[in-house]
């Protein structure tokens, strides 16, 4: 289980070459600062790497070295793995932005009140943000854009959003 001091900031993608290097899909504004948050961990915390970047551009992401990594195979067996940083590794972030992480469990409400549900994930298929939301009753999760149009009201503190729900989606 993800611990919620720490935030995942990528993932391996694969390897890359035959020297134990990593291609790493990095989640971060600036794909290169992933390596500044190390250590990085797995999900479950029981592995921790250090990143040293080889290469600034891959395909799918940056080429890197990974303590305790040093061969092919090795890298091969990290496909998929998702790499987390301590909360206190990243930088602070403005009042209108958020990690995703925050995001996830805060329940949503319309614009009267009423609860709609919680929000499950954040989804990013290029296009920008949509939250998965749901909530009792629903057959299937509600997906709406994460903009502050659709979304006028985020409150980490009690633990909220104010969704103003698009015409055709309710």
């Amino acid at each position: 289980m993800t611990r919620p001091d720490r935030i995942c900031v990528g993932a391996i993608a694969g390897s890359f070459g035959v020297q134990g290097e990593v291609r790493l899909k990095s989640f971060c504004a600036d794909p290169e600062a992933i390596a500044a948050y190390g250590p990085l961990w797995t999900e479950d915390g029981t592995r921790s790497f250090t990143v040293k970047l080889t290469h600034a551009s891959v395909s799918g992401g940056v080429g890197a070295r990974l303590s305790g990594v040093a061969t092919k195979e090795q890298a091969d067996a990290l496909k998929g793995v998702q790499l987390f940083a301590d909360r206190d590794r990243l930088p602070s972030l403005p009042d209108d932005e958020f990690y995703h992480a925050d995001l996830i469990g805060l329940t949503a409400q319309d614009t009267g009140g009423a609860t709609l549900g919680t929000v499950q994930a954040v989804h990013n298929h290029g296009a920008g943000d949509m939250l998965e939301i749901l909530g009792p009753g629903m057959k299937s999760a509600l997906l709406v854009p994460f903009t502050l149009a659709v979304v006028p009201t985020v409150d980490l503190a009690a633990g909220r959003i104010v969704v103003d729900m698009p015409e055709g989606l309710e």
